[in-house]
């Protein structure tokens, strides 16, 4: 992949960059702006270089309608706080406005275009559709930058299509994704523990094969590990489970103790009784062993013995990689299994990535600065595919392979 100073002179050039604002919103207050914090580098990059920067980005799923509530107009007001500048909104996405706005712009500027997810043809499956867009896009470039990583997982007009039909680029934050993600599939430092949360267990098998030929340790929590459990043959009673899966856990478990290596699974967990009324106090969570939870009640976190048991396998790796919270991290008093998986990697001395997504969200929402880890990916989905040994068409563009 070529870099932005691979581009050449960019004073006056109109640079289109694709970016990952999706951002979560509580009304129009932006309530976690890491990726858009994450998208300063490359942005203040083209700004100082004189480029008139035209930014692509979506928000959430308007799927091809133009609703009010997806607008870019939060993040264009935070965008401007950060880099001390005024952004343009443009009113359209490829539209008059957004033409009128690019064509306006001065060297140093920046444009903000709508929610690229307002066209019908940004998500389409036909090629034809996203060519024909991606066609409309180019026309407001001289040249492209992906610096998007949670969405180069998917091939969309902003982020495949368009990389086809100008000179392209990957921006600082994709190059450094990129990095990290290579130093954890091909030359990770060991002990190497990756721990992998979430509500499905579907999800994450493929990344769970791919992983278990160089991970010494796969520590898994979250509703993933009840049917982990049950496939141990333990009754978990109303917990999350795929039963489908069990027999693939089970080999799994039987794979990692014939290749010499151990799959973690909580040995303690924080059960309640009904989700319908939530558990925000401590006293409607219970704690029971992880073989003894109850018929009528549901595992929504690890319990102390299991944080224990974690951390101190965290805490002996030189390299770490987490992906998914231990329970259902936003109600509080089902935190603390999140809490002490942060806390751990946070006091390691080994290299540590947060996986994006909702890990990166939990320990934020927990308190935990940046700082404190070795790497926070800005995408949750396009570092699980990686990791799964997938292409990724937004990264195989940019390598030339179209």
């Amino acid at each position: 992949m070529k870099s932005v100073s691979d581009l050449g002179d960019l004073r006056g050039k109109r640079v289109l960059i694709r970016c990952d604002f999706n951002v979560p919103l509580d009304g129009t207050t932006i309530t976690d702006d890491g990726r858009i914090r994450a998208a300063l580098p490359t942005l203040t990059q083209l700004k100082d270089a004189g480029a008139k920067v035209v930014v692509m980005a979506h928000l959430g799923r308007p799927k091809g309608t133009v609703k009010p509530e997806f607008s870019l107009a939060p993040v264009a007001a935070r965008l401007g706080e950060l880099l001390g500048t005024d952004i343009k909104l443009a009113g359209d996405v490829v539209g008059p406005s957004a033409q009128a706005t690019v064509a306006g712009l001065q060297d140093g500027e920046v444009a903000l275009l709508e929610n690229v997810r307002y066209e019908p043809a940004e998500e389409s499956k036909v090629d034809a559709e996203r060519e024909e867009l991606a066609a409309r896009y180019a026309a407001l470039g001289d040249v492209f930058v992906s610096d998007g990583f949670g969405v180069v997982h998917r091939k969309q007009a902003s982020v495949y299509d368009v990389a086809k039909l100008l000179p392209n680029a990957a921006g600082s934050l994709v190059a450094k994704e990129v990095d990290v993600l290579k130093k954890l599939t091909e030359n990770a430092v060991h002990p190497y523990v990756v721990v992998l949360g979430g509500a499905k267990v579907a999800d994450k098998l493929a990344v769970i094969d791919n992983l278990l030929k160089v991970a010494d340790t796969l520590i898994i929590g979250g509703g993933m590990a009840y049917t982990f459990l049950k496939g141990k043959g333990y009754e978990i009673g109303a917990s999350l489970l795929d039963s489908e899966k069990i027999d693939a856990c089970a080999g799994y478990l039987e794979q990692a103790t014939a290749a010499g290596k151990q799959i973690l699974l909580p040995v303690d967990v924080r059960v309640v009784e009904d989700f319908d009324i939530p558990a925000r106090t401590s006293t409607e969570v219970t704690i029971v062993d992880a073989d003894a939870i109850p018929a009528d009640q549901e595992g929504a976190d690890i319990g102390p013995k299991s944080e224990a048991l974690f951390a101190e396998a965290i805490l002996g790796a030189a390299t770490i990689f987490w992906n998914g919270p231990m329970g259902v991290a936003e109600i509080p008093a089902l935190a603390a299994g999140t809490d002490a998986v942060a806390k751990a990697l946070a006091a390691s001395e080994g290299f540590s990535v947060v996986g994006g997504g909702d890990s990166a969200a939990a320990v934020r929402n927990l308190g935990f600065a940046d700082d404190q880890f070795g790497h926070i990916s800005t995408g949750g989905g396009a570092s699980l595919e990686y990791l799964e040994g997938k292409v990724l068409p937004g990264l195989a563009v940019l390598e030339g392979e179209n």
